[in-house]
């Protein structure tokens, strides 16, 4: 058994995606309702995936697997609210065989700063088309690293 591959220590700054909070993200109250904020993050992982070249759904017909998520640990901060900006940003952390370790943060842009509101640290594991845990293909890894 091989240990976990780092990221190389010229690894890029995080990939960064901006998502404005819409009313159907929002409580009654105006505020980001939290599970929200998972929703966020996969959509910064898939355009992370999307910058590197590679695509969920061409990964699933050509390679007959695809990441899900296996563990999630949320911390939230600070809310967000309704027509905020948001800057969210995604780092691979650790690579291993069957599964990608990534850190996530939504921040709150404001005219001279960013305000962290939430953080997340995201396990995606890869599995067969039928759900059946498997290596993570060498050429995806390559692209990744």
């Amino acid at each position: 058994m091989t240990a976990p591959q780092q990221p190389s220590a010229t690894a890029p700054s995080p990939f960064t995606w901006p998502v404005r909070v819409y009313w159907e993200d929002t409580d009654a109250g105006g505020i980001v309702y939290y599970a929200n904020y998972l929703k966020f993050f996969e959509r910064g992982r898939t355009e992370w995936l999307r910058a590197r070249g590679i695509h969920q759904q061409a990964l699933r017909e050509e390679t007959g697997g695809m990441f899900v998520v296996s563990d999630a640990q949320v911390r939230y901060l600070k809310s967000a609210r309704l027509d905020d900006e948001l800057l969210l940003t995604t780092s691979l952390t650790e690579a291993g065989r069957a599964s990608l370790t990534i850190h996530q943060q939504a921040w709150r842009q404001q005219p001279d700063s960013l305000v962290l509101l939430c953080e997340a640290t995201i396990r995606a594991s890869w599995v067969s088309v039928v759900g059946k845990p498997s290596r993570i293909p060498q050429v995806i890894l390559d692209k990744l690293l």
